[in-house]
């Protein structure tokens, strides 16, 4: 039997007045009866979805006023209707239609393309997301409102149409170059925009290996499609579920390591992106710092092209939060490159921190007095502004002056003629203060004992 209520007119006709009012009347009904039937719910269900959608079409309407007196470039039009693609989708001939138009084209029993007459292999709607993600910046450059995006109406038949196209994606890079590089373009900007994807290759056995394949098999690549895959790399590793499985995919960690020396700027970038991403996980880094993937880090920010500079050291900072590969990167040479940022005042900030790290080893120690990293620490806590970067100075130079007590003469003049030490005991952070006033209680140490003799 049909069910009564809303749904029995046309829902169109209804006004957002009559709806709410048909809607009150269905909740109080499931409210006030205990033992209300699963009919009356669903018919409350399917109200509210109607009066969404007629509440979604009257916010839009001014906006569709204002479209209408646009032209829009033709790649942006479905080819059946000849308006704006507001849910724009791939059928299985390559062609791009709004979502609503092709649908209504074949649930009518349609088994063709409409532009192409090719019968179609099958009749799953992949979301073109190039398509929208072009219409959303193109509306935006032109003050326009972005169209609103159609609901989904089927969850699972457009996760089982992303799949397909993810694997469809997968099979081009052991194809041809033309056809590697459009499937790396493509899965670079459905991993930046849309997480599903990323969690696709969590959930595909193989698909990493199979992204990498064309940049692990290819002697002349190509420059662009390995910032595609790099940066794909980097994307993906965002996911949590990936981190594990991608670092320890015996051909990333040497790959991006490759990347780091001889890619374009923006590849030693993102591949320096990728490595910090990944080293979120302790087990990680471990892997990264065995792998001695530290060096390339450390060279990339000797260079110090303003592009690099921020990944390269949060990525060697985070890989050094395990004191094993603190020894590494003192050994692979990271106290002089640092140390020369600090006194050059290039990315002072992230310079100190992983100095700071760094003063917890020995032999980094050492090498910070050897290199004159004194007179930097002190004229920084003097001059900065940067509470933080003080407080690591002052930690710095405490763990010199324990391994070195010849430094204090340095820090003795500086108190002497401009009270640093003494003011940074007074004003610092709380861990500032703490290491300021253990530097002056040791000058006060040597001055009493140079008094008493």
């Amino acid at each position: 039997m049909a069910k009564p209520g809303v749904l029995d007119s046309d829902p169109e006709a209804k006004n957002i007045t009559e709806l709410k009012k048909e809607l009150q009347r269905l909740v109080r009904s499931i409210v006030d009866d205990e033992d209300c039937s699963a009919e009356a719910i669903d018919q409350a269900k399917e109200t509210l979805s109607v009066l969404r959608d007629l509440k979604l079409r009257k916010k839009s309407s001014l906006s569709l006023k204002l479209q209408k007196t646009v032209v829009f470039p033709d790649e942006f039009k479905c080819p059946i209707s000849k308006e704006l693609m507001k849910d724009p989708v791939i059928v299985a001939s390559g062609q791009t239609y709004d979502r609503p138009f092709i649908q209504k084209w074949l649930n009518a029993g349609n088994q063709t393309c409409p532009q192409t007459n090719q019968v179609l292999a099958h009749t799953l709607l992949i979301p073109n997301h190039l398509v929208r993600e072009m219409i959303e910046q193109w509306s935006k450059k032109q003050g326009l409102e972005s169209p609103n995006t159609v609901p989904y109406i089927n969850e699972e038949a457009i996760k089982e149409a992303d799949s397909d196209h993810f694997l469809c994606l997968l099979e081009k890079m052991s194809s041809t170059l033309s056809d590697q590089k459009a499937a790396a373009k493509e899965l670079r900007l459905l991993t930046k925009k849309h997480p599903c994807y990323r969690a696709l290759f969590a959930d595909t056995e193989d698909g990493i290996p199979q992204l990498l394949k064309p940049i692990c098999e290819s002697n002349s690549l190509d420059s662009d499609l390995r910032e595609d895959v790099i940066t794909t790399l980097l994307n993906i590793s965002i996911h949590d579920s990936n981190k594990k499985p991608v670092a320890e995919t015996p051909m990333v960690i040497p790959l991006l390591m490759k990347a780091l020396r001889t890619g374009t700027i923006e590849t030693r970038s993102n591949a320096a992106a990728a490595i910090f991403t990944l080293s979120a996980l302790d087990s990680n880094k471990e892997l990264i710092g065995k792998s001695d993937a530290l060096k390339p880090l450390i060279e990339l920010l000797e260079e110090g092209h303003p592009l690099t500079m921020k990944d390269v050291s949060s990525a060697i900072f985070s890989i050094c939060l395990i004191h094993e590969n603190r020894a590494r990167a003192v050994k692979d040479g990271a106290v002089r490159v640092i140390l020369t940022k600090v006194k050059n005042r290039i990315h002072v900030a992230e310079s100190l921190a992983i100095l700071a790290l760094l003063s917890t080893h020995h032999t980094a120690v050492q090498d910070m007095g050897e290199l004159g990293a004194v007179p930097s620490l002190l004229s920084i806590m003097r001059e900065g502004s940067c509470e933080r970067s003080k407080e690591n100075c002052v930690a710095i130079l405490q763990a010199i002056c324990l391994y070195d007590r010849s430094k204090l003469k340095e820090v003795r003049d500086e108190e002497n003629s401009h009270r640093t030490i003494s003011e940074l005991a007074r004003t610092g952070t709380s861990r500032a203060k703490r290491k300021a006033t253990g530097i002056l209680d040791r000058l006060n140490k040597i001055v009493n004992i140079t008094h008493t003799a």
